[in-house]
């Protein structure tokens, strides 16, 4: 290629960044999944071409001065803010992400909201069905686009496994079995985090990673119609962030089992914990239908594994691993060639993009992303399972 021409070429391509809407986002958390949807946000320009705006990453906020100062700094955020109402405040924000604690998931979604923002908040919507029906009926009140950060339904995978459901090729679904384990707080010496008290965080492993597999099993499956639980603390009592000489109470469980009904009939089985040692980021479902099974292990997310009960060729009946890399599998022709696999950090590219496509060309954040009510209905659910836990009794859904 001449020089000329690469020169044309470039023109084109900053024109047309010019000519793209920007749209602002203010960001509450700097942390763990402020990075990663910071990271997702900026490389949307990149990947999905052309995109429907740019996003512009107007303002982050966080608790501590140094800290979120230095997170505007390193993710290139033009402001920073201690205090998130002067987030939700900002003109120039449009989206309000939420990337907080559970604790300050409802009242600065809700505040959003009412400022006209665009809400994105992450899993759990929050710390119980009372606060998540408050977050639901400020965004339906107010207008705005709004969706629950599942981000797991953007895996390229479960995406492909949905495909298949809806055509039909599983047939009718009689299970679903899920667990999402970790081993990250099995040493009974680690502190008395925030995701350890009920005040802070409203459950243990039930909402950090139970209600990423109730969503998955309403999104594949369909809504549920009652559960049967138990709960266990092992280690009811854990050093203090602040002075380690001293203990505080855990709060929350940490593990949770559960039996449940879904509304076709289909019966399932939900898992997770903190104590699976050697298992660090282990979310895996399977389903059995009539026509076939289907099995996910987010461990080895460019994988779906599909057992057909039918083989046209018979010789070869079996589990097979799909790679799902190919460029008509879902998210790929955004990405490599065919065999070069994705990451986690794709899931909220996906993700973000999608909810940026909705906004800006007005289009509908479900059925395929979780929106305020669906993550309404998943702690509706988490809630349940709680309460079957502590009364031992079956507890039927009702929203």
């Amino acid at each position: 290629m001449s020089e000329e021409v690469g020169f044309v070429t470039m023109a084109k391509v900053e024109r047309r960044i010019r000519e793209l809407p920007r749209v602002g986002v203010g960001l509450l958390g700097y942390a763990f999944m402020g990075k990663a949807h910071t990271h997702a946000w900026k490389s949307i320009p990149t990947y999905f071409w052309p995109p429907p705006a740019i996003p512009r990453l107007v303002a982050i906020c966080g608790r501590r001065l140094e800290g979120v100062s230095e997170a505007a700094r390193r993710y290139g955020y033009e402001k920073y803010y201690t205090d998130w109402h002067k987030l939700v405040e900002d003109p120039d924000v449009e989206v309000f992400d939420n990337c907080g604690p559970n604790n300050v998931h409802a009242e600065p979604c809700i505040a959003a909201a009412e400022a006209g923002k665009h809400v994105i908040c992450e899993k759990p919507l929050a710390r119980n069905s009372r606060e998540a029906k408050m977050m639901l009926d400020a965004v339906r009140k107010a207008g705005v686009k709004h969706m629950c950060a599942y981000n797991y339904r953007f895996v390229p995978a479960v995406r492909l496994a949905k495909k298949l459901i809806e055509e039909g090729l599983v047939g009718r679904i009689y299970h679903f079995r899920a667990r999402y384990l970790q081993e990250w707080i099995m040493d009974p010496n680690f502190p008395l985090v925030w995701r350890l008290r009920k005040d802070l965080a409203g459950s243990g492993p039930l909402g950090d990673l139970g209600s990423h597999i109730i969503d998955l099993a309403r999104f594949l499956v369909g809504d549920i119609r009652a559960v049967s639980a138990v709960t266990r603390t092992f280690i009811k009592e854990r050093p203090l962030p602040e002075d380690p000489s001293r203990k505080g109470l855990v709060t929350v469980e940490d593990a949770f089992a559960a039996v449940v009904e879904f509304e076709n009939g289909a019966i399932g089985t939900l898992e997770a914990t903190r104590f699976a040692g050697g298992r660090k980021n282990y979310n895996s479902f399977e389903i059995n239908g009539e026509k076939a099974s289907i099995e996910f292990n987010l461990e080895r997310l460019n994988e779906l594994r599909v057992y057909w009960r039918e083989e046209p060729v018979k010789d070869i009946m079996g589990w097979h691993e799909v790679l799902v890399t190919e460029s008509y599998h879902p998210f790929y022709k955004y990405y490599w060639p065919h065999g070069h696999i994705g990451g986690w950090e794709d899931t909220f590219k996906n993700e973000l993009y999608h909810f940026l496509d909705c906004v800006v060309n007005d289009k509908p954040i479900e059925p395929y992303a979780a929106t305020f009510e669906d993550g309404w209905k998943v702690d509706v659910i988490c809630d349940a399972i709680l309460e079957s836990a502590e009364t031992g009794r079956r507890v039927e859904i009702r929203y």
